[in-house]
């Protein structure tokens, strides 16, 4: 039988406890300073919103807009457009039913619903809400205002919405908060009649909190581009303040995909959208 000093004993217990405590700090250290799973829902809740911003851009466009004698439509049959006219104002409700896929591979169900008032001065205010509306399985509910302009400062139309929208994710009871002001910009395909040549710039800042605490604020530092005919954003990058670091989410080099690069603390990280 073997004895060992206690000297030994406290001088192996003080390096357990260092080394435990060592342990317990990293692992701290990483669960605050990143989520994967946090980070790929954000990612996602701000794919959903661009790609309904953009829907509900060209179903305005299509019916009420100067493009209302397109040649083709980004809605195919299974998505029924009701417009409900007062004079120079309306509503416009657009129903998928309860799947729907678009012609640019988007994948939605429920409806969106836009109030809009008169045009003045080449303007025109448009109030947005969700009923029930999914865009590729996430929920978007809420709403907001968009302000659309005929022509900016560059000559193209723009519209400036202001936003606050839930996004759901599948499989969990989490959801996410963004609230923000969106710039998009209609860069090319301007009134051609057909959706698929439609391209967008996007700017803005936004606020995104999880109902698990998560939060961060992103502000886009290079343009988002987004190809109506894609179902994602293709390039363009947001700059993130999060859990008190800072982030930088890169959605590419222009290819239609659905993969995305988060930069933290010097490491990328593959995003799936």
């Amino acid at each position: 039988m073997k004895i060992i000093a206690p000297k030994v004993i406290m001088l192996c217990s003080m390096f357990l406890f260092f080394l435990t405590s060592c342990e317990d700090n990293e692992t701290s250290d990483t669960e605050t300073n990143y989520s994967e799973v946090d980070n790929t829902r954000a990612a996602k809740a701000d794919n959903a919103i661009e790609g309904t911003l953009n829907i509900m851009e060209q179903a305005f466009e299509e019916n009420e807009g100067l493009s209302r004698s397109n040649s083709s439509s980004l809605f195919p049959d299974c998505t029924t457009i009701t417009i409900i006219l007062n004079g120079n104002t309306g509503i416009i409700t657009i129903d998928f039913g309860d799947s729907c896929q678009l012609n640019n591979g988007s994948i939605v169900s429920g409806k969106i619903i836009l109030e809009y008032g008169a045009f003045i001065g080449g303007t025109r205010t448009i109030n947005y809400t969700f009923e029930n509306y999914y865009y590729n399985y996430n929920g978007v509910e809420g709403g907001g205002v968009i302000f659309r302009e005929i022509a900016n400062q560059n000559g193209n139309p723009q519209s400036t919405v202001n936003e606050t929208i839930v996004v759901s994710f599948p499989n969990t009871d989490i959801t996410a908060t963004r609230v923000g002001l969106r710039i998009s910009e209609w860069v090319e395909g301007v009134f051609s009649g057909t959706w698929t040549d439609n391209v967008y710039h996007v700017t803005g800042n936004w606020d995104t909190t999880f109902s698990s605490g998560f939060h961060r604020s992103g502000n886009v530092s290079e343009k988002l581009v987004r190809r109506l005919s894609c179902a994602y954003i293709e390039s363009g990058i947001v700059d993130f303040e999060q859990q008190g670091f800072t982030a930088e989410l890169n959605f590419g080099d222009g290819t239609c995909d659905n993969e995305a690069i988060l930069t933290i603390n010097g490491q990328d990280i593959l995003i799936y959208l």
